[in-house]
């Protein structure tokens, strides 16, 4: 586990309703669909107007997650990406990360080959030799 302290939040932005199961989700490094299951089969079966009320009175409680900075573009996608060991557990399944870290390398591929062409192209040197004077 990490060091860092976790809160819990509600997460209206993954949220179908108020964000509770979002939240939740994260709190427990869980599947976020795993967690509506465990509500609704909580609510379902064992003492359903509990549950809907302490739901209800979760959505009121807990405060909304904090977003920090602006949007990325999908471009510049540099999340960790955290790889899942167990079923239940939230993140990716092993194929899925080694089949975005090879995408995430090959764009970076790119961008090296498109530096390296440019300072060795004539125009780099022209436009220093420019500068120098």
């Amino acid at each position: 586990m990490s060091s860092l302290k976790r809160e819990l939040y509600r997460d209206p932005k993954r949220g179908k309703i108020a964000g509770v199961c979002a939240g939740l989700s994260d709190y427990f490094n869980m599947e976020l669909w795993l967690v509506r299951i465990l509500v609704i089969t909580a609510v379902l079966l064992s003492g359903g107007p509990l549950f809907v009320v302490a739901y209800i009175a979760c959505w009121f409680i807990l405060d909304t997650k904090p977003y920090s900075g602006a949007h990325k573009s999908d471009n510049d996608n540099d999340d960790p990406i955290s790889v899942k060991f167990k079923v239940w557990q939230k993140g990716e399944p092993p194929r899925r990360a080694l089949f975005d870290l090879k995408e995430r390398l090959t764009r970076l591929d790119s961008r090296i080959q498109n530096m390296e062409k440019y300072v060795t192209s004539s125009e780099f040197t022209v436009s220093r030799e420019i500068k120098k004077l």
